[in-house]
């Protein structure tokens, strides 16, 4: 195994934390380990205790590398949030070389001039998304590397996100004494791996139901037009079943996995299991008829706020319906409850690799694809994410330990991600 061909992706989840690790092999991606942790620290997709998230974060990459046996060093971490923003850039450069063959310092270029434009202080551009290229007036071009002309000109997005919220990111994975090889918009990863070309080119609704909140994005003519957060998730559906069964949250989210069901009209009377009353010594009976009555009313709730914001992005039918995924798609009943509600063609997106094959991994293996496609565009360097195996362990960061006592990373080539370091933590 070559370790220069390993991609790491980093998904800090409000209920989990996981960690994909893949091998990159004739440009087809392998998927080699998974970590995933408890994540504590987080709250609606925000980062509420720095020390619990990177506690969280080690976890994680530490089951990962007991995976594949080796050290992770460096993840594309994904990003998400009501925060995120995007805008619609264009840039235009002359191709330098002499004989006119575009290269890859003419593509650095121009999406380095579609990058100047006006934003506030408190925000920072975090990836611009090349939507075509235009090579002398000849457009909708993907990859104009080796092509000759003599003006090049992109169209695209550019991602913006909140500074502060960026700013806890970068430091949760800096203590976690791991680097930052890409960011990656989390919900643009996961259409890359959840949604098919067709789906994107009529327009689809991807509804990522996780555990402190769902995002709801639209893609249409194959690109990103809008992503939207909803304050709501599976986090939820556990405290509605903790109050109602009175149990403990811990007692409330097992019962929640072992017998949720998310469809009322299929859920079975004779499935019982007992629960303790919290407060008290004594257990009480209840059936999955009676907790899908609590299950399906909040999980409804979530649909119809996923169909409100699909409305205000002007959106009333799409053609290509509405694909679910999320740790919390992985309940019985959530696929017909959709279905019944949207009265549309609805599905489940699932990955297709062994290891990962649950609605949870979608974003963390999208973001490996994601990360990996568009670095080949923008000429960023991604490898290598890990290092051989090692008795020495990982360096430990001591609490009291400033910032000039830190270990030295490894020099590394410069670019947005180095800069954002910079601003940061210099």
């Amino acid at each position: 195994m070559n370790n220069s061909e390993i991609l790491v992706s980093l998904d800090i989840g409000t209920a989990k934390i996981k960690v994909v690790v893949g091998e990159v092999l004739n440009d087809s991606l392998n998927i080699i380990g998974v970590g995933t942790a408890k994540s504590n620290g987080m709250k609606k997709g925000a980062v509420v205790d720095i020390d619990q998230t990177v506690n969280s974060i080690r976890n994680a990459v530490e089951q990962a590398e007991r995976m594949v046996g080796m050290q992770i060093d460096r993840v594309v971490v994904g990003i998400n949030g009501n925060h995120i923003q995007l805008q619609p850039c264009h840039g235009v450069v002359a191709v330098q070389s002499e004989d006119r063959e575009i290269s890859d310092e003419d593509i650095t270029r121009v999406i380095d001039g579609a990058q100047v434009i006006s934003i506030p202080p408190e925000r920072e551009i975090i990836d611009v998304i090349p939507k075509q290229f235009i090579v002398d007036g000849l457009d909708e071009i993907t990859d104009p590397r080796g092509m000759i002309g003599v003006r090049l000109e992109m169209e695209g997005t550019i991602i913006t996100c909140s500074k502060t919220v960026l700013h806890n990111i970068l430091k949760c994975v800096e203590r976690a004494n791991l680097q930052i090889s890409d960011i990656c918009l989390q919900p643009l990863a996961a259409g890359t791996l959840a949604l098919s070309k067709d789906e994107k080119n009529l327009g689809v609704a991807l509804i990522d139901v996780g555990g402190g909140c769902s995002t709801v994005s639209i893609f249409e003519n194959d690109h990103l037009v809008s992503t939207n957060v909803i304050q709501l998730g599976g986090d939820n559906i556990t405290k509605d079943l903790s109050i109602g069964l009175r149990t403990s949250t811990e007692e409330a989210e097992e019962v929640k996995l072992n017998y949720g069901h998310a469809f009322y009209d299929e859920a079975q009377e004779d499935e019982v299991f007992n629960v303790s009353i919290i407060g008290s010594n004594s257990k009480q009976t209840y059936n999955q008829l009676q907790i899908s009555d609590m299950i399906e009313a909040r999980l409804e709730e979530i649909y119809a706020f996923a169909e409100r914001e699909i409305r205000k992005a002007g959106y009333h039918e799409l053609p290509g319906g509405y694909v679910l995924t999320g740790g919390t798609m992985k309940m019985p009943g959530v696929l017909e409850l959709a279905q019944d509600l949207f009265r549309s063609n609805v599905r489940i997106a699932i990955p297709d690799y062994i290891g990962v094959r649950e609605p949870q991994f979608t974003a963390g293996v999208g973001i490996l694809q994601f990360a990996y496609h568009n670095a080949k565009i923008q000429g960023k360097e991604l490898f290598p994410a890990v290092v051989a195996n090692t008795q020495e362990p990982k360096p430990k960061r001591n609490k009291n330990q400033t910032k000039t006592e830190e270990p030295k990373k490894t020099e590394k080539k410069e670019s947005k991600i180095a800069n954002l370091f910079k601003y940061f933590f210099d």
